[in-house]
């Protein structure tokens, strides 16, 4: 095993992710740091070829083959968009600034400062490097300052095994993550020597975006989505432009299916029985699930549609997940009576916290509905009754419910019987639940003869 360790000196990252922020349209800072960046830190470290001072530089060529590493990092974090303001250009002027006579003055667009909960990072790899390798790693680990722009301070360790106190959180590399981080690949040091001898020519004008080649993006698996434990899978997260009221959840995830099956018939043939049910002779627990993302649960949420979510049953394999998710972000438009929006696929932004898996996902004794819980059938609610319905959800039998005709929770939406029964078929009761189990729970916690359209969709209540 081989590692290096950052620490991050002010608390704070800043980095540009992809090239984005000198237009002021970005939102979402970097995280976690992507292994690229870290090794381009390296090589700066000390150079190459004869501006190597400590190392021969051996070492770059064996770092860039290596795989993409697991990184072990704090997931939760604060992006804050930093402010543009003017900087001096050094060339002189007919005194064009207030405060530098002389001077001209340029507009400068930082972009984003990440502030994590933890400030450590932890890059591993399952090789070991050779003695001499790794003492010219260290050497060059000793001689990075920062990561990123110049006021991110960082601190570099590097070792043969994992620390003990690293961060619990793990973004994996695995060709079905929901993340991409860009990774070396060889060839990567003689790119960079060209950016380095193209800007001692032309100074500033040269950019990284100039050279594409460079980019070598790789899928990763968030922690979110490592704790969904229930089997079953979220394997797209899309965002809404502009919100939709949550009253049309019935007709805007009818749409969304039927879009997601329209695009998985153009890119990869005939959809699997397990997005539409047709022919399906097992539970309906095993069937996918079209969720609908409101803002519910604070004191001013107001029960808006914010995003959609594809959920798989355990039984869907990693072909069928992915074809799924190239279907649901092939979607761009969502359009029907009474719905017309936008659909992104999401990107890792923080907002709205509506849309973030890291709000459906996390786990809780106490779950609340947001959309109301069509009954599996008519008669009385009793708490067996309630046991069968998670039961048939693929969830452990709770210990305690309350019922409610009108929502129990800030924004929860009230429907009328028009839009939750779907013309022909029979008419079934519903309410809103608020459910106690005896140990936490992951989400999504979906319940009820409707959850395939997004009806009993739970949000966690912290205890």
């Amino acid at each position: 095993m081989f590692t290096i360790s950052v620490e991050l000196l002010h608390g704070t990252f800043r980095g540009d992710p992809d090239g984005t922020a000198n237009t002021g349209g970005l939102e979402c800072g970097e995280w976690p740091p992507s292994p690229a960046r870290l090794f381009a830190a390296l090589v700066a470290a000390d150079g190459t070829r004869q501006q190597t001072r400590v190392t021969d530089g051996s070492e770059l060529l064996w770092l860039e083959a290596l795989p993409a590493p697991t990184i072990h990092v704090h997931s939760q974090t604060w992006h804050q968009t930093q402010r543009p303001r003017f900087v001096v250009i050094a060339e002189r002027a007919s005194g064009t600034h207030q405060e530098y006579v002389s001077r001209r003055g340029a507009l400068h667009r930082p972009g984003v400062r990440v502030a994590p909960r933890d400030p450590r990072i932890v890059y591993q790899w399952e090789m070991t490097p050779p003695p001499q390798i790794l003492e010219s790693i260290r050497l060059r680990a000793a001689r990075v300052g920062y990561l990123g722009t110049s006021d991110s301070p960082v601190r570099l360790r590097v070792a043969t095994e994992i620390p003990s106190d690293r961060p619990a959180a793990v973004f994996s590399p695995h060709p079905d993550g929901e993340a991409t981080l860009n990774v070396p690949q060889p060839g990567d040091t003689d790119l960079l020597d060209q950016i380095f001898d193209a800007w001692r020519v032309r100074g500033a004008s040269v950019a990284r975006s100039q050279f594409p080649a460079l980019a070598h993006s790789t899928r990763y698996r968030t922690p979110e989505s490592r704790a969904e434990e229930n089997g079953g899978r979220v394997v797209a997260w899309l965002r809404l432009r502009p919100p939709v009221s949550g009253r049309r959840v019935s007709a805007l995830t009818s749409l969304f299916k039927e879009a997601v099956l329209s695009h998985h018939q153009l890119i990869h043939g005939e959809p699997p029985r397990v997005l539409h049910g047709h022919g399906f002779e097992s539970t309906g627990y095993d069937l996918a699930r079209y969720l609908a993302l409101p803002d519910v649960g604070f004191p001013r949420s107001r029960g808006r549609i914010h995003g959609l979510a594809v959920w798989l049953p355990p039984g869907a394999d990693e072909v069928t997940r992915a074809k799924v998710r190239d279907a649901a972000f092939a979607v761009q438009v969502i359009k029907g009576p009474g719905v017309q929006v936008a659909v992104f696929p999401r990107e890792g932004e923080p907002r709205p916290w509506a849309a973030h898996p890291r709000r459906w996902l996390q786990k809780s004794r106490r779950w609340v509905t947001a959309f109301p819980v069509v009954h599996e059938r008519r008669g009385e609610v009793r708490l067996r009754e309630v046991s069968r319905w998670c039961r048939h959800a693929g969830l452990p039998e709770p210990i305690s419910f309350r019922r409610s005709r009108s929502p129990l929770a800030s924004g929860g939406v009230d429907l009328m019987p028009v839009e939750v029964n779907r013309p022909g078929r029979p008419a079934l009761p519903y309410s809103h639940l608020e459910i106690w189990f005896a140990e936490p729970v992951p989400g999504p916690v979906v319940i009820g003869a409707g959850r395939q359209r997004g009806l009993g969709l739970c949000v966690p209540v912290d205890d």
